[in-house]
């Protein structure tokens, strides 16, 4: 990790402790209130009803109500404070990768800190799920702040599968395990850096819609800027991680970097469509950005929609 403190702890401790302090002392005065949830939305029990007006969510119609009265009428919701948050985070050798700040594995933890430590008040619970070579891995969600100490601390020292030939990893499947293990409605995050083609995000995008219908989901997508450019840097040899194929490219080929900068702006529009399918909020991270800002900037917009 990029942050660290000195002191006799062991590394993986003094980490997240240090990004807990970076991430709560710029957190302090951003969002108010005692319950500094990270739902945007107003909660999921049933409250009053009330006529329709233009923007509010056809979901929440009441069609009884609506058939008795004879006019449209939607049933607003009391917002809940004993929330599962659970956090979905790619672990494909993709994300050993970073030229600025930070990998955007590094990234991908301090995100996960972030709803974590955001998630944390009262009674609400937080849970990971990696999605890794050989299957999820799965934290189980509980409550209060040292466990998500203990999980980040976790998430900081799993094996990285950085060997060519490593595998592909199946998101899709690793949010379907949440279904199966989840208890309260609340918040799903999935931490990807989205590296792969349209119809290799099917299964996410199926696996997000079918939580929507209960939970708030957000896809953070973690970008490099080397994912979208190619350096002139003349002859290397590149190295899937994930499949183990190799191959040597002349990157002084203006003709080639013109070709990669429109692979790349095709996946991202791709994976904008695939975000946008699956019915969750889109916010996109990068290595050489203020991530912390961005974060609390999705955040307080889509409170504000409320």
């Amino acid at each position: 990790m990029a942050l660290t403190v000195d002191g006799a702890l062991p590394e993986a401790q003094r980490s997240v402790r240090s990004l807990e302090l970076a991430i709560t002392k710029r957190l302090e005065g951003m969002l108010h209130g005692d319950h500094r949830g990270v739902l945007p939305g107003p909660g999921w029990e049933s409250g009053d009803g009330r006529p329709y007006q233009a923007g509010d969510d056809v979901r929440r119609i009441d069609w009884n109500l609506t058939a008795r009265s004879n006019e449209v009428h939607v049933r607003d919701t009391i917002a809940d404070h004993e929330l599962e948050t659970w956090v979905v985070i790619d672990g494909s050798a993709s994300l050993d990768f970073g030229t600025d700040q930070w990998e955007k594995r590094d990234l991908a933890v301090a995100v996960a800190a972030t709803f974590g430590f955001l998630s944390c008040q009262g009674a609400s619970r937080f849970g990971v799920v990696v999605a890794e070579p050989t299957g999820p891995l799965v934290v189980p969600a509980l409550s209060g702040i040292d466990h998500v100490r203990r999980t980040l601390r976790e998430l900081q020292t799993r094996p990285r599968f950085d060997e060519p030939g490593a595998g592909t990893v199946d998101l899709g499947a690793a949010v379907e395990r949440i279904a199966r293990i989840g208890r309260r409605p609340g918040l799903v995050v999935l931490i990807s850096d989205l590296l792969s083609d349209p119809d290799a995000g099917a299964g996410w995008v199926r696996a997000l819609r079918a939580h929507s219908i209960r939970c708030h989901t957000v896809v953070a997508e973690l970008r490099d800027r080397r994912d979208d450019e190619l350096p002139a840097v003349g002859l290397v040899t590149l190295v899937d991680p994930e499949t183990g194929r190799v191959r040597d490219v002349y990157t002084d080929d203006v003709k080639l970097q013109a070709r990669f900068a429109a692979a790349a702006n095709e996946r991202r529009d791709s994976m904008r469509t695939a975000v946008r399918r699956s019915g969750a909020d889109h916010l996109v991270l990068a290595t050489d950005r203020d991530w912390l800002t961005d974060i609390v900037r999705h955040h307080l917009t889509k409170r504000n929609l409320r």
